[in-house]
């Protein structure tokens, strides 16, 4: 049960019996004034019934004041055969045809309450009433109101969920920065050590070879450095790039894979900060391996369009289900085994923010692929 009554369902719960109560509290109050103003036009006849029949000079004061106060109800007067013989609080002066507009509002009262007979000795007459304005506004306040709770609720909303994205921002910068920062340490020793082995055979290939960890391990701590601020974006050889990140990924991927680059140009210009795209590049690269366990192709494919360049990033992997694209970017949603599900979401950042393009799944088929787009405006 408490996965059903956890502390947000309770405030919805409240939510819901205020808006419940407001309602049926103000349906009430219309109830009440409906009642009232029928009772009005009830009045209303006897007085008139009252001057037209009597000859008592007091009777006829009191009921001409009864008409006065109570002449705020719009009514229309029939004959015993239906036709309308007078009317009030019904404004004709904008109507072009008074008898057409007086019909309409004879129908119109006629499905809104039963009529009052009233019989004043010169025949029987019917009476038919409608509402006044201030009930006609009580009855839709209730649809003002419900709206008004709506926007304040979408509002109070996206309030929330601006400090949630800020708070998670926060996390991933102070995460991203701390390991940087723990990195530095390691990495100095490191070059000491490497300094040593040199030192003592200088065609070491060992050594060599260590040189090159050491500085893809620097290439690391300086990208998780850059996420928490605002880097610097130069213009690059965006086909250059990405041939480097090529070569790069396919020495570490399988035999059986393979990753190409299609471009129809070979020089492309892009402001980009090259450590940080090239971090979101082999990102999905990587996730691109995961999912073809082994065996498959990755293409990249590059459009160069006069105000953005598209990037493609397509395998032939399992492919995503329909109700997880959405949630591939969120901190945390991750579909792998080991993993804390970061990396698409610090690749969505470094796009979106760093760089103001956008990155998206352009398209995903289980058993089939996956086809990431990232787009770079001019």
């Amino acid at each position: 049960m408490r996965k059903y009554f956890n502390r947000n369902s309770i405030l919805a719960f409240i939510a819901l019996f205020i808006v419940g109560a407001s309602l049926y509290y103000t349906s009430t109050l219309a109830e009440k004034l409906a009642e009232e103003e029928k009772k009005k036009v009830q009045h209303l006849a006897a007085a008139i019934k009252i001057v037209n029949t009597s000859t008592n000079t007091q009777e006829i004061d009191f009921a001409l004041n009864t008409i006065i106060e109570y002449n705020s109800v719009p009514l229309i007067r029939t004959d015993v055969n239906g036709e309308i013989d007078a009317f009030n609080n019904i404004d004709t002066s904008h109507a072009q045809k008074t008898k057409k507009l007086l019909v309409a509002k004879l129908e119109e009262y006629k499905k809104m309450h039963a009529p009052i007979v009233a019989d004043w000795g010169t025949g029987r007459n019917y009476i038919y009433y409608g509402e006044t304005k201030l009930l006609t506004q009580l009855r839709y306040f209730p649809y003002v109101q419900i709206t008004i709770i709506l926007l304040f609720l979408v509002v109070v909303l996206l309030a929330i969920s601006a400090s949630y994205r800020s708070l998670q921002n926060q996390i991933w910068v102070g995460l991203s920065k701390e390991t940087a920062h723990q990195l530095g340490t390691p990495l100095s020793s490191m070059e000491g050590w490497l300094e040593l082995m040199r030192d003592e055979d200088p065609d070491s290939e060992a050594a060599m070879e260590m040189q090159k960890d050491l500085d893809r391990l620097k290439l690391v701590a300086d990208r998780f450095s850059k996420v928490g601020s605002e880097p610097k974006l130069e213009e690059e050889n965006l086909i250059d790039r990405l041939n480097d990140i090529v070569a790069y990924m396919q020495k570490r991927s399988p035999a059986r894979v393979s990753i190409g680059l299609h471009s129809v140009e070979k020089y492309v210009p892009v402001n980009i900060s090259g450590p940080l795209f090239d971090w979101v590049m082999e990102n999905l690269i990587r996730n691109a391996l995961d999912a073809m366990e082994g065996k498959g192709d990755i293409d990249i494919m590059v459009i160069n369009n006069p105000q953005q360049v598209i990037i493609d990033v397509q395998d032939t992997g399992k492919g995503i289900a329909k109700y997880q694209v959405k949630k591939v970017f969120d901190p945390g949603f991750t579909t792998k085994k080991r993993g804390w599900g970061l990396g698409l979401s610090l690749s969505r950042r470094i796009i979106e923010k760093y760089h103001h393009g956008s990155i998206f799944v352009k398209n995903s088929e289980i058993g089939k692929g996956t086809t990431f787009r990232i787009i770079l405006r001019r």
